[in-house]
């Protein structure tokens, strides 16, 4: 009995060369967030994604290039899989609450610490890896602020320090508590709502 179902379609050309350059991000993503850029080996890279220099280098012209597409790319990620689940949301209480689960779970997989290390990493330089990691997190800071400013108008958080310093506060919270406890589910999420309800002046 002859079989009538067809041939898988064959991969295109820029189906392969989408295929390689996800996989040299992520390998690139995985080892900015272990060595950091200064100390980041392009051979590294390749290897760990499974291909020559040479083919690095055809998708990207250096170690700059590459570490400024992983950090569009982790930010493309965090928006779609935390950002925009939560900014779906009416309630701006219940988008804090969101955004903060959200980020525990997306930073269980070691590519999620990227932009915290090169955060770090590039803290008061001048650079061009630098001004992009200010770009993905202005976002995020400026809607944290938006968000407890509507709700202490609400009444759904009360008085206290100045919105500036609450978000602050927040942001830094997800980055502090998520460091410590990547990975270790359910806990991670669980800590990081606690941590931030008590921040804004929620019940438990």
């Amino acid at each position: 009995m002859t079989s009538t179902s067809s041939p898988a379609p064959r991969r295109t050309q820029a189906d392969r060369r989408a295929r390689t350059r996800d996989a040299l991000l992520e390998a690139a993503a995985r080892g900015l967030s272990t060595f950091g850029y200064g100390k980041l080996a392009l051979a590294w890279v390749a290897a760990e994604a499974g291909y020559t220099r040479g083919a690095l280098y055809h998708q990207f012209s250096g170690k700059e290039e590459l570490a400024l597409e992983v950090v569009r790319w982790v930010g493309e990620t965090w928006t779609a899989e935390v950002g925009a689940p939560a900014a779906a949301l009416d309630d701006p209480v219940e988008q804090l609450l969101a955004v903060a689960r959200g980020h525990a779970v997306y930073c269980r997989r070691d590519v999620a610490r990227v932009l915290m290390t090169l955060r770090i990493e590039f803290a008061g330089r001048h650079h061009p890896v630098g001004r992009a990691l200010h770009d993905i997190v202005r976002p995020l800071s400026d809607d944290t602020r938006a968000r407890l400013t509507a709700a202490r108008a609400s009444g759904a958080i009360g008085d206290g320090p100045p919105v500036p310093e609450i978000a602050a506060a927040y942001l830094g919270v997800l980055e502090g508590v998520v460091i410590q406890l990547a990975g270790h589910a359910p806990h991670d999420v669980e800590l990081t709502e606690r941590a931030v309800r008590g921040l804004i002046g929620l019940p438990r």
